[in-house]
Formats: structure tokens, C-alpha cells, sequence
């Protein structure tokens, strides 16, 4: 009995340390990884300083770090994480543009002019060729060419 008295009594230091240790990671890794679990920590903390049980204690740190999970995670991945870097070039899509050199996609050459920039092209139908001079329409990008069609 005595042993779990004084488990009892470090846990506000172990919730503590847990908590503090899941900050670090937090603050030194990037992304959100740990935040979760470090709310976790405080709400066991707080579960300890106030006599809890240590049954108690880690349902709350499991209860608090899925519930912290389940309600922020979808927001902080639209907004925090997105992958999703649009950049000016998406412009493009959709512009007509004038071919300034032949584009044949079985010699691998070709280039358009579009917004006063020249780009690397390629047709979408691999036996479509373009003359120089001629007007395409900029399909999408892959890479760093256009993928261009009549």
C-alpha cells in the first residue's frame, strides 16, 4: 500500500513531464504531431492534482488526446497542412497560346508562348503535331511543360 501511495503522489510529476516532454516534440518537429496527447497530459494532470485514481487518470489522458484528435485534426489539416501550393502558373489552364517552335511530341520538341512566357510543350494526342505560329489551347501542366491541343 505504501508503494501506491507514493505512485499516487509522482503522478502529477510524470503527467507533467509527459506533457512538457510532448511540447518539445511538438515545438521541434514539423507539422502537428504531438499536441494532442500533450492535452492529454494536462487533462491527466489535472485528474491527479485533484486525487484521482490512476485508472482515472489515464482514461482522461486517452479520453482528452482522441477527443482533441477527432475535433481539431480536420481543421488543422485544411489549414495548417495542405499540400496544395497553387502557384501563378496554374493560370495558364485554359489560355490559348501561340506555338513558337513545332511541337512534336516523337522528337521531343516544342514550345508556346502564353502571357509573354515561353513554355515547353506537348500535344495531348500524341500524333497531333503543331506548326510554329499556330494557336493551341493549354490543357494542364505536368512537370514543367504544357500539355497543349488544337
Amino acid at each position: 500500500m505504501l508503494r501506491e501511495e507514493k505512485m499516487t503522489m509522482n503522478m502529477p510529476v510524470f503527467w507533467l513531464i509527459a506533457m512538457v516532454v510532448l511540447l518539445i516534440v511538438e515545438a521541434a518537429v514539423p507539422g502537428l504531431v504531438s499536441i494532442w496527447f500533450a492535452l492529454g497530459s494536462l487533462g491527466a494532470l489535472i485528474a491527479a492534482l485533484l486525487g484521482a485514481p490512476l485508472w482515472l487518470q489515464i482514461v482522461w489522458f486517452i479520453l482528452l488526446s482522441i477527443l482533441s484528435l477527432i475535433l481539431t485534426r480536420p481543421l488543422v489539416k485544411k489549414y495548417v497542412n495542405s499540400r496544395v501550393k497553387p502557384t501563378n502558373a496554374d493560370m495558364m489552364i485554359g489560355k490559348d497560346c501561340v506555338v513558337t517552335e513545332e511541337i512534336d511530341n516523337l522528337k521531343g520538341s516544342g514550345a508556346v508562348s502564353v502571357s509573354g512566357k515561353v513554355w515547353t510543350a506537348r500535344m495531348e494526342n500524341e500524333n497531333e503535331q503543331a506548326q510554329a505560329g499556330e494557336v493551341v489551347k493549354v490543357l494542364r501542366i505536368e512537370g514543367v511543360k504544357l500539355i497543349v491541343s488544337k
